[in-house]
């Protein structure tokens, strides 16, 4: 069994009353030997490099996945409420949400389906691929000892394809659907709070809108040039007959407002512009109503942009707050970016995309779990001292000014390392000696490290 550092066993034992207690102490080998664990983040290799290769009862770790009593929902609830407190104690709570499609195949795989690949898909290049479809609420906070805004996942869903759905006898319900309901879940467990989400334009519905702003959560996203777009509604007159009115005139729309010559532009500095820097644009904004025929009606604050440099097409933003500054509601949509960082990150450092799990329990478990091991990974490195967090991999060659997440993994790493007696320095001369069986799962790492 590894030995944790108390800074870090602190933060790990708050997921222990989620389960039984046999049932725990294989959840929580699973858990550090994932972190420690390189390349596949398989049961075997999280087994060998604990040292547990000669284990007979290995089933017992499986089971934790596949059959084990325990709530993902609870243990989103309680990752979260650790992020809060590390991070966000207090202020706005900046909420990201996007989904990715994890490449798997197989016949007993029977949640996934054929879908567009948005990394490898383009204009005018339509890529195919066959997997499952997560969707992942994350929360964008500021990271102190990287410099910039991370996204740290803590609830994550999957949504299976409606041919699924179809062959068992369910109603299929929507990517909307389904991130209406991850947001209404976030927002019962911080209602004193005020939420923002950021979001793409994949959920720029108007019954999405409306159900977040009825409970009071901000909502930033992309706004289509050709919106129907109104004034708001005339007040009622005494006596009147009928319903009362939802809309007021109508307004041009913003490929109008773009085209036209005497629109007035606002030159601004943003900073942070998807990981490039400060970013000079043009904008012009204003307040109207979003509505369609049979649709809720959502009142906003449209964000018109163009480049003067013209390096990308003009867009327009919107948010269900009206009362926002147009500068912050851009500051607020450019974060969305790291959900895409952190999505690529945990494929490259975290085994998404390598597990084998067939069962759908296992399924519907794993991939969330990865996913919150970042973040989990994110808490353990915040509670290094700040040379352990300011260390990175710099080579002649190669020149980092900030720590990545990488240096942060590897650092969590040779902390728990250096617990087991592990001599990580020429100083360290009073080591102790390793045990045969954690000898045996340290080498099998450093070999099959690729």
């Amino acid at each position: 069994m590894l030995t944790l550092p108390a800074r870090f066993a602190a933060v790990i034992l708050c997921f222990a009353p989620l389960f039984f207690q046999r049932s725990w102490q294989h959840a929580e080998v699973l858990l550090v030997g994932a972190i420690l664990a390189p390349g596949r983040r398989t049961v075997s290799s999280i087994l060998r490099i604990a040292g547990l290769s000669r284990e007979r009862r290995f089933v017992n770790y499986h089971r934790v996945l596949n059959r084990a009593a325990w709530s993902g929902r609870a243990a989103a609830k309680v990752l979260l409420g650790l992020l809060l407190d590390s991070f966000v104690p207090t202020g706005p709570v900046l909420l990201g949400l996007d989904d990715t499609i994890e490449r798997r195949r197989g016949r007993r795989i029977s949640a996934k389906e054929i879908y567009r690949d948005p990394v490898c898909s383009s204009h005018g290049h339509f890529v195919k691929a066959s997997g499952l479809r997560w969707l992942s609420l994350m929360l964008l906070v500021p990271i102190p000892w990287v410099g910039r805004v991370w996204a740290l996942p803590f609830l994550t869903a999957l949504a299976p394809s409606e041919r699924y759905c179809r062959e068992r006898g369910r109603h299929h319900k929507k990517l909307t659907d389904w991130g209406r309901q991850l947001v209404l879940q976030a927002r019962r467990w911080m209602p004193e709070r005020q939420l923002v989400l950021v979001t793409d334009s994949g959920f720029s519905a108007l019954e999405f809108l409306a159900a977040l702003f009825r409970q009071e959560v901000t909502c930033v996203t992309r706004l289509r040039l050709d919106a129907a777009l109104y004034q708001p509604a005339p007040p009622r007159r005494p006596g009147a007959v009928g319903r009362p009115p939802t809309k007021g005139a109508r307004l041009p729309t913003l490929a109008e407002v773009l085209a036209d010559q005497t629109t007035g532009w606002q030159r601004v500095t943003v900073p942070g512009w998807y990981g490039e820097g400060e970013r000079v644009v043009e904008i012009c904004s204003d307040t109207a109503v979003w509505r369609h025929a049979g649709m809720p009606v959502v009142p906003i604050r449209w964000v018109l942009l163009r480049d003067p440099c013209r390096r990308f097409d003009p867009q327009a933003l919107l948010c269900t707050d009206l009362a926002q500054e147009p500068l912050q509601i851009i500051r607020w949509f450019v974060q969305r970016w790291q959900l895409e960082v952190t999505f690529r990150e945990v494929r490259d450092h975290l085994g998404v995309e390598t597990q084998r799990q067939w069962s759908d329990k296992a399924i519907a478990r794993t991939t969330p779990c990865l996913l919150g091991l970042f973040s989990v990974v994110a808490l353990l490195a915040s509670r290094l001292n700040s040379r352990a967090q300011l260390r990175v991999s710099a080579t002649a060659w190669y020149h980092k000014q900030r720590p990545t997440f990488a240096d942060s993994l590897a650092a969590v790493r040779r902390e728990i390392w250096s617990e087991q007696g592990f001599a990580l320095s020429r100083h360290d001369l009073d080591a102790t000696k390793l045990s045969p069986a954690l000898r045996e799962g340290i080498a099998y790492a450093l070999c099959h490290a690729a």
